[in-house]
């Protein structure tokens, strides 16, 4: 599984049998994804401060399209590396919607419904 972060009204917006289309896409021609490992690192990066989030957790293989593991965008500066999904995310794609919220003690992890995996 991979993970994506998104606004929660963005994901609701997808109906059943759509395809979800971050700007992304347009922008740089894939979908910004993460594993449970690293999931944190987009979000600490860029998103602090937002309550309105959550991870889509997406099955590669019912995508229909390429996945890359790739350097992120901008690099990570100890050279991890993320998914990114060469296409729309087919809303039976994404098999959990989590709520994606920062630690009291500030910064994001995840949620306890995905921690456990």
């Amino acid at each position: 599984m991979i993970l994506h972060i998104c606004g929660a009204a963005d994901w609701a917006g997808v109906g059943e049998g759509g395809e979800y289309r971050p700007p992304s896409l347009g922008e740089v021609g894939f979908v910004h994804c993460s594993d449970f490992g690293t999931a944190h690192l987009p979000a600490n990066a860029l998103y602090r401060g937002r309550t309105d989030l959550v991870l889509l957790e997406i099955d590669p293989a019912k995508l229909g399209v390429a996945v890359r593991w790739e350097d992120g965008e901008p690099p990570h500066p100890a050279g991890v590396w993320f998914p990114h999904v060469y296409g729309p995310v087919p809303h039976a794609a994404v098999v959990g919607v989590h709520e994606f919220t920062e630690a009291s003690g500030g910064g994001f992890r995840l949620p306890d419904s995905l921690a456990c995996r």
